[in-house]
Formats: C-alpha cells, sequence, structure tokens
C-alpha cells in the first residue's frame, strides 16, 4: 500500500541495478567475475526492499494464494502498472540510453578536398 510515485522510483532504483548487474556480468570473463559482478547490485535491489515487476508477479499472487488482504485489481493498479513502468524507465532510460550517449560512434567527418 504504498503510494503510486513510490512504487515507480523503486522500480526505476530496482532495475537500473538488475540493467547494471548484467551490463558487468556481461563484461566479466570468468565464471568467478561473472558472480561477482551480479552480486552486489543484486544484493543492493533486495536489501534496500526495491520492487522488479517480475518478482511482484511471483510474490505478490503467492500472498494472495495465502489469504493476503490484496485484490488482482489493487495489485494491478497500484504496484503492477507503476513498477512495470519505473523498471522501463531504469532499464531503459538509466543504463541503456546513458550507455548508448557514451560509446555511440560518431559520424566520421570526410577529408575536404
Amino acid at each position: 500500500s504504498m503510494p503510486w510515485i513510490q512504487a515507480f522510483a523503486r522500480g526505476i532504483l530496482c532495475n537500473w541495478l538488475v540493467c547494471m548487474a548484467v551490463w558487468m556480468a556481461s563484461g566479466a570473463s570468468d565464471l568467478a567475475s561473472k558472480a561477482v559482478a551480479i552480486w552486489f547490485p543484486i544484493s543492493a535491489f533486495v536489501a534496500l526492499g526495491l520492487e522488479h515487476c517480475v518478482a511482484n508477479m511471483c510474490i505478490i499472487p503467492l500472498g494472495m494464494m495465502l489469504a493476503a488482504p490484496i485484490s488482482i485489481s489493487t495489485f494491478i493498479t497500484n504496484n503492477l502498472i507503476p513498477v512495470t513502468l519505473g523498471n522501463t524507465v531504469g532499464g531503459g532510460l538509466f543504463v541503456a540510453l546513458f550507455y548508448h550517449l557514451a560509446y555511440k560512434k560518431l559520424p566520421q567527418s570526410t577529408p575536404s578536398k
């Protein structure tokens, strides 16, 4: 029962960390380095109590099956929609777009004759 904007912000921060974990792991060459690269961002997202839409699609319905006082419509409108939008902004804007802008190839200038 958190406010919509708080769920959105938690979604942004969560997917930022998740996408950074994937990005750092893709840059590692051996299994131990990949594990370490994934460990810290994912541990931070869990420790901070951030929201990820895929995790919520598993945990919240499980709670509903165990008689948690939440309806399907409340789950969708107050959690799933803002968290999914936040995850999209976190991964798409704060990771993908910024890395694209940082590493995009600049147009080659042709030498004048």
